[in-house]
């Protein structure tokens, strides 16, 4: 019997993060310049940002890599612009930050719908 999936390379992250929602627009406006400069890296193939219905301040960060976690952990992570980042957004939270690991499957586990993407108003990062 054929395995349920094929891996592909590269992992998915899905991070966390639970803020008074009082502080919304500001810890928005803190990540924003993170999240172009991280969506801008060339192993970064998918970045995308919710934040929950049901629980106001809770905001979740999809992020597709193209390496592995290895290499996420110890070359990703270490990168110094994350440093003011940390320092405007760290306060606002109330609840540690939350890191989950993902391995991606390929093929017939992934569809794009090409006349949906129109309503994510796809752009290129900022560079």
């Amino acid at each position: 019997m054929a395995s349920p999936h094929v891996p592909s390379s590269g992992f998915s992250v899905h991070v966390t993060i639970t803020i008074d929602p009082a502080n919304t627009s500001a810890f928005l406006t803190a990540f924003r310049r993170i999240y172009e400069i991280v969506a801008a890296e060339p192993e970064c193939t998918y970045f995308e940002v919710f934040q929950s219905l049901e629980e106001p301040g809770v905001f979740r960060f999809v992020e597709n890599w193209s390496k592995d976690v290895q290499w996420f952990k110890e070359v990703q992570l270490t990168k110094a612009y994350y440093t003011p980042y940390l320092e405007a957004t760290e306060p606002m939270w109330i609840k540690p930050r939350l890191i989950k690991y993902f391995e991606r499957f390929s093929g017939e586990w992934m569809t794009v719908k090409p006349e949906k993407t129109s309503a994510y108003q796809l752009k290129a990062p900022m560079t």
